[in-house]
């Protein structure tokens, strides 16, 4: 065990703050399902974009970041720094229409959008697909995390850190709902970005590292310092670059980085208290997420291969540590060890503080889903609403013991990362498209739903076991999407369109921009308020300004002046012109 007492004090110490939050909530949470996952409605946009970028920092990130850094460079994050296209698409295009809906969840939306037994059915069906199977998975590799982080620090067998985890967590969850949740969010936030701080401020002073310096220098990480991969290799270029730039962002849904918006980033647009907060809110997420977290981690990831070059380093340190779960991700927490007590629990709480915020974030987006979209909808439907309050807190304790009992299967963050992109190739285009295109209807999403898991099933399971070659999981993406958005496009064409009374009420209460509706709808008169042209220019500019300070930052550190202070005034001038253009996007 690494800790001290000074230590323990510390992250009991956060531990006691966040129970308490949860019961200073419990009361106001109880008292419906709108309170409880929406918050009524009431929460102001910083702080429900901070609570989208703390639930984003799981336990499971500083590893999957380690473990792509160690394997293959720096550069291999673009797999998912990408999805900043995706993010920003969603500020400027798709926030405000969410929060227009006045759904309850996501999954509500689609009896909005669709007609008849299809749109129930699918309702019905994602809400425990999504709800349940996609989130345990996620859940499962937040707490794998967990038990790495607590076999290296606390010397705590897997069985034990699944149990106390997710038992606090969940009592916390269960009892807070959405306003506890977000609240606490705050605070983690906090706590977990001075801890990652913290944790490469002393990976930088080991003497094997020696600073910025040393680490810019060392022979070892030669090959790993560079923000884009070497063009001279022409299938790492395609794999790490060109196809998450091209294909993956728009394709492929992954929670919190969803195509249009959904899941938890949904309902943080849902629980916004107007359309400007919920853009608000999901344009500082993305800038946070991907502009102002990452170096840290990569920091770390670093010096972590001069302290621990090989796995076998790692076993040396730490003989005690179970062998199932010994991989590069490890390295994180393995350089945690070098953050002098005190501020080591400072450092361990805020991997605390990660976990609690992104499982209590998925128990209470999950447990959503179980009660409003299943269990009120076609099970129980004329209960009380403290009724459904209790059943969505027996889904929340149901929830944490199936992602527990995953977590204990998971052998690494880049496996369920994997396996999760896999199973949501090629539905991401209908989810971008559905809102500005009338002829999508409930079987286009039925189809891909089910085509893209039995691709996924077939790469994940059956490829090589039935002989053939093993396929770079990149290549497993782009195979996925083309079968899966072939077959829904088909699909969508040979069956009837959604009724014509749906489409109307859907526009009627949505608004989308653009022509895509004139064939089959009674158009409003526009506003003037909204201009798509100034949408793309924001998603452009919006784009051009997280990047440019996320490459910036990495000169700077790498101590390239004249590169970092390049990018300095690319993002001054983005942010000037995004600024300007932000009025004629809805921005009030």
């Amino acid at each position: 065990m690494q800790l001290t007492n000074v230590d323990w004090i510390v992250v009991l110490t956060y531990g006691l703050v966040a129970l308490a939050v949860g019961l200073v909530f419990a009361r106001r949470a109880g008292q419906g399902t709108g309170e409880f996952f929406l918050s009524g409605r009431k929460l102001p946009w910083w702080l429900l974009g901070t609570s989208m970028v703390a639930t984003t920092f799981s336990t499971d990130t500083p590893n999957l970041v380690t473990n792509l850094v160690r394997t293959g460079g720096v550069s291999q994050n673009w797999v998912w720094w990408a999805f900043l296209i995706t993010g920003m698409c969603t500020v400027f295009f798709y926030a405000k229409l969410w929060r227009r809906s006045g759904a309850l969840t996501d999954i509500g939306f689609y009896e909005l959008r669709y007609s008849g037994k299809p749109a129930a059915f699918l309702r019905g069906f994602r809400a425990l697909y999504l709800g349940v199977f996609f989130n345990v998975m996620i859940m499962a590799s937040v707490t794998l995390a967990a038990i790495k982080i607590s076999g290296v620090l606390l010397g705590i067998n897997k069985y034990w850190t699944v149990l106390i985890a997710g038992t606090v967590t969940v009592i916390y969850s269960a009892l807070s709902g959405l306003w506890g949740v977000v609240v606490t969010d705050l605070l983690l936030f906090v706590i977990a970005l001075v801890g990652s701080l913290a944790a490469a401020y002393f990976a930088l002073a080991h003497p094997e590292v020696g600073g910025l310096a040393g680490m810019v220098s060392h022979p070892d990480l030669a090959d790993k310092l560079s923000l884009l991969p070497s063009f001279a290799d022409r299938e790492t270029v395609l794999l790490v670059l060109i196809i998450p730039i091209a294909v993956q962002w728009w394709s492929a849904w992954y929670p919190g980085a969803e195509p249009g918006g959904g899941g938890y980033i949904a309902q943080r647009m849902l629980a916004a208290r107007n359309e400007t907060d919920s853009m608000r809110a999901t344009l500082w997420f993305n800038i946070a997420h991907y502009a102002l977290r990452p170096w840290p981690w990569i920091i770390v990831a670093l010096c972590s291969l001069i302290v621990y070059p090989n796995l076998d380093a790692i076993m040396t340190r730490f003989p005690d540590l179970d062998p199932s779960i010994l991989g590069h991700d490890l390295a994180y927490p393995a350089m945690l060890v070098l953050v002098p007590h005190g501020l080591l629990g400072l450092v361990v709480a805020s991997l605390a503080a990660a976990y609690m915020s992104t499982i209590s974030t998925h128990l209470n987006w999950g447990a959503s889903y179980v009660v409003e979209d299943f269990y009120r909808r076609f099970i129980t439907p004329d209960e009380s609403e403290r009724h459904y309050v209790a059943v969505g807190r027996i889904s929340t304790v149901l929830l944490i013991v199936l992602a527990c009992a995953v977590s204990l299967w998971l052998e690494n963050a880049w496996q369920a990362f994997q396996i999760l992109l896999q199973i949501g190739a090629g539905t991401g285009l209908i989810f971008l498209l559905r809102w500005f295109w009338w002829r999508i209807n409930a079987w286009s999403e039925i189809t891909a739903m089910v085509v893209s898991f039995l691709v996924a099933f077939y790469f994940q399971f059956a490829h090589t076991k039935l002989g053939f070659e093993p396929i770079h999981p990149s290549l497993m993406l782009v195979a996925g999407v083309a079968l899966t958005t072939a077959t829904w496009l088909v699909v969508t064409w040979l069956t009837p369109p959604t009724e014509t009374s749906t489409l109307q009420s859907f526009y009627d209460k949505i608004r989308p921009m653009g022509g895509g509706w004139r064939k089959v709808v009674q158009a409003q008169p526009s506003s003037g308020e909204e201009s798509v042209s100034a949408a793309f220019l924001c998603w452009f500019l919006g784009l051009v300004l997280v990047y440019g300070a996320l490459f910036g930052t990495g000169y700077f550190l790498y101590g390239d002046v004249v590169w970092g202070f390049a990018c300095a005034i690319v993002v001054v001038i983005a942010g000037f012109g995004l600024f300007r253009a932000l009025p004629k996007v809805g921005f009030k």
